[in-house]
């Protein structure tokens, strides 16, 4: 079975592909042709962009690093119809956790209520979100994540100005 060149989700029917792989979505084909094009970037520039990201400042918060991606996890149900999702966000240790906590949240009190999905994801989600509180990426180093989405940035930002210049 396929999964998703940029986000690794697993592919059961249709996608996209294409010479640089097969994608999910438009979205992540997208993405994983910025991650060609960051390719080009000299290495040692996309270091200190990686480097000045997690020792930045949190973007959510404005508060002092290390910050990375921290992902929330979600469920929610009706009847017959759950959904679920994990969402990654670059963010302090605390705004990551307050993010899982919300979501943790949320999904206890309507993830439980589609059938059989609901009651199959909901303690799923939970149990993620418990563990990235827990947890979470290393303090010290930056994670293959925020590697990836700084990557991207630095390309989307490279063909910007290309387009521009």
């Amino acid at each position: 079975m396929a999964s998703c060149s940029y986000c690794g989700t697993f592919i059961l029917f249709g996608g996209n592909t294409d010479e640089t792989g097969r994608y999910c979505s438009d979205h992540c084909q997208q993405l994983g042709h910025l991650i060609e094009v960051s390719k080009q970037i000299p290495a040692d520039l996309l270091e200190r962009l990686v480097a000045d990201t997690h020792q930045g400042n949190c973007p959510r918060c404005g508060g002092a690093g290390p910050v990375d991606v921290h992902n929330a996890h979600r469920v929610w149900s009706a009847l017959i119809m759950t959904s679920w999702s994990s969402n990654p966000a670059i963010s302090c240790k605390a705004c990551g956790v307050k993010r899982q906590l919300g979501n943790t949240l949320l999904s206890g009190v309507v993830g439980w209520w589609g059938f059989p999905w609901g009651i199959v994801m909901t303690p799923v989600q939970i149990i993620r979100n418990i563990a990235g509180m827990a947890g979470g990426p290393s303090k010290k180093t930056p994670s293959p994540e925020l590697r990836r989405i700084v990557s991207v940035q630095a390309a989307a930002a490279a063909l910007q100005h290309s387009a521009e210049a």
